[in-house]
């Protein structure tokens, strides 16, 4: 592995001081001030137009002013999410802070023993996600997208790391080509994983989002058919501070011969559900991420 650059040293030391910081404060009060900044400081930078390019594609009928009222709504909610990744183990120690709403799918997996796989989506803080599964008696494998800053991403897995007692895996590390192996007979052995699953693949299927085709990563889809496993799309969303409520459906998998139109359907499935939740609350989800993007390089710009 090379050895990190300067502009990986001068983010490590940024996040560094961020997280002494935000550990300093009272929880309610990083996460509004984690809000405030980003609020402030993000509508700045070219992601900002990017936001509201993808959200004039999602809702072409919307006028401008809400458009950037949903913008700006979001960078508070990813100013909020920052700051609480660095205080992430006082939120999962609290319950008061997340109300577990129905979560019928994911309780049937863990009365069932036989493995599943829940699928979220980058809205209100997606890292409490395990969290509830883990109230619920499971102990959820996580598998994740690694940052690109090797310091960073050190400092970060080690605060995700306590949310998922059944293992943390990222893409492309821990095992190399085996990992999505690994991950696999953890589920058929009887474990829940539980992944992101709205960011854009580009070699993966590309399914209906907001009327416009996206390309999504169909492993989780691949996972519940290939081992007949329950398919449970989970939304958190963001009450009032840092106060969440998480719900879940459960998604048909078709199981027919033909496995590559199976895994396709209920990839879309779980879009549709992602919609439908978005819908409701458009501030709280992550409208930079470039979803909409055509497929090519896997390392253009997410």
């Amino acid at each position: 592995m090379p050895s990190p650059s300067l502009k990986h040293r001068l983010e490590a030391a940024g996040v560094a001081v961020a997280r002494a910081l935000f550990r300093a404060l009272p929880m309610d009060a990083a996460s509004a001030l984690g809000g405030r900044l980003w609020r402030w400081i993000a509508p700045l930078t070219p992601r900002h137009e990017r936001a509201l390019t993808h959200l004039q594609m999602a809702f072409p009928d919307m006028g401008d002013a809400e458009r950037r009222a949903i913008a700006a709504a979001m960078w508070d909610n990813l100013g909020r999410v920052f700051a609480e990744t660095f205080v992430l183990d006082r939120l999962a120690a609290d319950p008061s802070r997340l109300i577990i709403g129905d979560m019928a799918p994911a309780e049937r997996i863990a009365a069932s023993g036989r493995g599943g796989v829940v699928v979220s989506l980058h809205m209100a803080n997606w890292e409490l996600s395990a969290q509830a599964l883990v109230r619920l008696g499971l102990k959820p494998t996580g598998m994740y997208q690694q940052l690109r800053n090797p310091l960073v991403e050190a400092t970060v897995r080690v605060l995700r790391e306590n949310v998922f007692p059944g293992g943390l895996f990222g893409k492309g590390g821990d095992g190399g080509a085996d990992t999505a192996m690994r991950v696999v007979g953890i589920v058929r052995r009887g474990g829940c994983l539980g992944i992101l699953g709205d960011l854009r693949e580009p070699t993966g299927p590309a399914v209906p989002f907001f009327g416009i085709p996206a390309h999504a990563t169909p492993f989780p889809a691949l996972v519940a058919r290939s081992l007949g496993v329950p398919l449970v799309a989970a939304r958190m969303r963001r009450l009032d501070g840092a106060r969440f409520r998480i719900d879940a459906v459960e998604i048909e998998v078709p199981r027919t011969r033909d496995r590559k139109a199976d895994v396709a359907a209920a990839t879309a499935g779980l879009h549709r559900a992602f919609e439908t939740w978005i819908r409701e609350t458009p501030e709280q989800w992550f409208w930079i991420h470039r979803k909409w993007a055509p497929p090519g390089n896997k390392d253009a710009p997410r």
